[in-house]
């Protein structure tokens, strides 16, 4: 196990935040995890986990170890005429996991194609779009307990899973490193999610009326790319608020002043497009030096070059407050702030 001393975390973190960290190890297998836990216990140095680094905002040096995560590995445990259990380890990069689904006609993930990150940590934020969320395809989890060094899995009710919410981000935040992920999909009878966004409106542009899986995954990358940078030539984290929740009553309160308000009822509450809110309050497109609102997608923070994590934070702030006094409504951050 190699361990460097004051290694730069801009390569590591899709906002190309140039922070660093005390001590750094990569670690490749559950025993190396293991042997970097035990030097930081040896040596009385907090942890942070690092994966794809594309859920995180990183405000400052880090005074202790970072612990970047390598496992890699696809695998198909068992399979029938329906359906296929397949499980990832935790370093594969999302987007190329699903489009390996795709390449063999496994389906279920389409809808959450060119997400950033990778996948150890979609269980943790439950990550969605266009109507599907982890939730509804994951089987089970494999975790190590930092404590007891011990593995554990977790089925999918374990993980208490909630709108961008998980066991991992509450009551067990900070126990567990995931190591793999088993998804359950179809592979035949696909069940297709195109009537949520702009899905159906994008195949109909294609000039394609009995879309495939693939047709799918290929509405969504090209919905994606037409509004959301590519963390390589600008930093950013992709959505950066969550969408609010609000009571049915509260948003015809705010229809009547607001008429376009954008909201997608759920039972007795709506969900809000965190989007709209910013847009509307006037934020997008603003540029203050190197950080910015994405001048095509007001949900995305972004560095321009040299932004600090503590400056794209600032700005955040002055958003919520912002939404606070002009809807009544109150935004929360998505990312990790670390």
């Amino acid at each position: 196990m190699e361990v460097i001393q004051n290694k730069s975390l801009k390569p590591y973190n899709t906002f190309g935040l140039d922070v660093s960290a005390k001590y750094f190890v990569e670690a490749d297998s559950k025993e190396k995890i293991i042997s970097a836990l035990n030097f930081a216990k040896e040596n009385n140095q907090p942890v942070m986990l690092l994966n794809g680094g594309s859920n995180m905002l990183l405000t400052h040096d880090f005074e202790g170890l970072v612990l970047k995560l390598n496992l890699k590995g696809i695998e198909i445990i068992s399979e029938n005429e329906d359906f296929v259990k397949v499980k990832v380890n935790s370093a594969e990069n999302w987007h190329e996991f699903v489009q390996w689904t795709l390449q063999n006609d496994f389906g279920g993930l389409e809808n959450l194609s060119l997400i950033p990150g990778n996948c150890g940590t979609a269980p943790i934020q439950n990550i969605g779009a266009y109507g599907v969320e982890i939730k509804d395809v994951m089987s089970e989890l494999s975790a190590l307990h930092i404590a007891t060094r011990e593995i554990k899995i977790f089925a999918n009710e374990e993980c208490k899973f909630g709108y961008r919410e998980s066991v991992f981000k509450n009551e067990f935040k900070g126990q567990f490193i995931l190591l793999d992920v088993t998804f359950k999909l179809t592979k035949k009878n696909h069940i297709l999610h195109t009537s949520y966004g702009a899905i159906q409106s994008e195949l109909n542009d294609l000039n394609i009326s009995n879309p495939t899986i693939q047709d799918v995954s290929k509405a969504v990358v090209n919905i994606r790319q037409s509004k959301l940078p590519d963390p390589k030539e600008i930093g950013n984290s992709g959505s950066f608020f969550k969408n609010p929740v609000i009571s049915k009553s509260k948003f015809e309160e705010l229809q009547k002043q607001f008429p376009d308000i954008s909201g997608y009822v759920t039972g007795d509450e709506v969900k809000v497009a965190a989007g709209w809110l910013i847009e509307n309050a006037g934020w997008k497109g603003k540029r203050f030096g190197d950080a910015g609102v994405h001048e095509k997608q007001a949900l995305v923070l972004v560095n321009y070059g040299n932004a600090t994590g503590q400056e794209i934070y600032d700005l955040s702030q002055q958003i919520l407050d912002d939404i606070w006094t002009k809807f009544g409504i109150q935004l929360e951050r998505e990312v990790n702030i670390l």
